[in-house]
């Protein structure tokens, strides 16, 4: 294996196995069954690929869990939406008004949608949440490196990433691949920790900007994060604002909480409990 990761990193077992999963999508290639011959047969290859290409997942169902967070800022702001995601990949789940949600209250969006997202409900979301349907204006995401999958190559290496048994999650990223291709997001690309402050700054109060992240945070440094966290709330300060965002609970391992800070006031509250895939949500606000 050190002739393969040249640089051993702690995400190099991910790439490995999403290059092989990249070959099996590219080459019609069966890896799997003998994966020592295609070691050594695309060793050459598969190290590239481990050196070069970082882990990308941009995983839908996560906005089952982020949309009665949604709107619950939307009910309380009474005005379109701005969505602005940090590390958005290829931006799937900034077009999250366009699928169809089922919870135990009832369901959420057109019966049209291609999309169709539900989950084991541990506390179940306020029906009355449901009945608010906001209209989102403008759509923009932050990544070193996103992804096109309006192209072929882009729409393969984010599916290399879902693991190759996953037949569930493979249809549903087919599926939102398809609908983002009808009008796809904005997307940036470059550091959102340097970007984020500039484009808050040009920011429409006539909206309300909802700046979010589910896994990105994980990747920063603490000076980075202290850094995107003063730049949102100096923004909150000037108008009308909200920050939604996957906080850090260590009395809650194998989830992460969803916060939503909303301006003026600055007020956060803690809003739910999401598996990190969007499996399941326990909603408490």
């Amino acid at each position: 294996m050190a002739e393969i990761v040249p640089e051993m990193r702690w995400d190099a077992p991910l790439r490995l196995l999403g290059g092989l999963h990249y070959l099996a999508l590219a080459e019609g290639i069966d890896p799997w069954s003998d994966v020592r011959s295609v070691l050594a047969e695309r060793g050459e290859w598969l190290a590239r690929f481990v050196v070069e290409q970082g882990v990308q997942t941009n995983e839908v169902r996560r906005s089952w869990g982020l949309l009665p967070v949604f709107l619950l800022a939307a009910r309380d702001a009474g005005r379109p939406l701005d969505l602005v995601e940090l590390g958005t990949s290829a931006g799937l789940n900034l077009v999250w008004d366009r699928y169809c949600y089922r919870y135990e209250a009832g369901e959420w969006g057109g019966d049209e949608a291609r999309v169709v997202l539900s989950g084991e409900e541990r506390r179940p979301v306020p029906r009355d949440l449901l009945s608010v349907r906001p209209a989102v204006r403008r759509r923009t995401g932050i990544d070193l490196s996103p992804i096109d999958v309006a192209t072929e190559e882009g729409a393969r290496l984010l599916e290399c990433f879902v693991w190759a048994d996953q037949a569930e999650r493979i249809a549903r990223l087919r599926q939102a691949i398809d609908v983002l291709r009808e009008d796809p997001p904005e997307l940036i690309r470059g550091d959102y920790v340097r970007l984020l402050p500039g484009l808050l700054e040009e920011r429409d109060d006539e909206a309300l900007t909802v700046v979010y992240q589910t896994a990105s945070f994980g990747f920063l440094t603490d000076e980075e994060r202290a850094s995107v966290l003063g730049a949102i709330e100096a923004a909150g300060r000037d108008g009308r604002l909200a920050f939604v965002t996957a906080a850090f609970d260590p009395e809650r391992e194998g989830c992460f909480p969803l916060d939503l800070t909303l301006w003026p006031g600055g007020r956060t509250r803690r809003a739910a409990y999401a598996d990190f895939h969007g499996a399941w949500l326990e909603w408490v606000a």
